[in-house]
């Protein structure tokens, strides 16, 4: 798949299962994250990979953070499938150091952005779906700790990695077309 088809096509897909990448593939979806937009060469994030037994204590992480943030009981399904079919889930942590004068922590933040969306991009490269999640499941505080987060550091994204469950059912969705001149404008 070329590059701009690839873009243009990306999309967000939840009901994943098995397969996931293997091990060599999983190293050239996370390489390809390091050749994000990186000023001062910071490396501002960092990845913890959830696969086969963590997966397990990675539902109760996210169990812990439905109960300390009071979500619905249907997030503890939401848990379910998130642990129980997805193959593999990478968490993007966000490394901000606010005293880097010359890399504003805004820009740090983006450069770990890119880094997550490049994983996607990458992940769908190799013919592997992807969804990112991010809300209130990443603010849990054990799973922050489980992620050995500093006060400053952010999760921002658990990214959910396998084949889409439901790929054979599905119809080719329409492309993502928006009204150009809402959103662009020429200085």
């Amino acid at each position: 798949m070329d590059t701009l088809t690839l873009l243009n096509s990306r999309r967000s897909v939840k009901n994943l299962t098995a397969p996931g990448p293997n091990p060599e593939q999983l190293a050239h979806i996370l390489q390809a994250a390091l050749h994000v937009p990186d000023h001062g060469k910071l490396h501002p994030y960092r990845f913890i990979v959830i696969q086969n037994e963590s997966m397990d204590k990675f539902e109760t992480l996210l169990k812990q953070a439905a109960v300390e943030f009071n979500m619905d009981e249907n997030s503890s399904k939401k848990i379910e499938r998130i642990a129980r079919q997805t193959p593999l889930v990478i968490a993007v942590v966000a490394k901000i150091d606010p005293n880097i004068g010359k890399v504003p922590p805004a820009e740090q933040l983006l450069s770990a952005g890119c880094a997550a969306y490049s994983i996607q991009l990458a992940a769908n490269a190799l013919g592997f779906d992807n969804v990112w999640i991010s809300g209130k499941w990443v603010k849990g505080s054990a799973l922050r700790k489980a992620c050995a987060c500093s006060e400053q550091d952010e999760i921002i994204a658990l990214l959910r990695i396998g084949s889409d469950k439901d790929k054979d059912e599905k119809i080719e969705r329409e492309r993502k077309n928006a009204d150009l001149n809402r959103l662009v404008s020429y200085l």
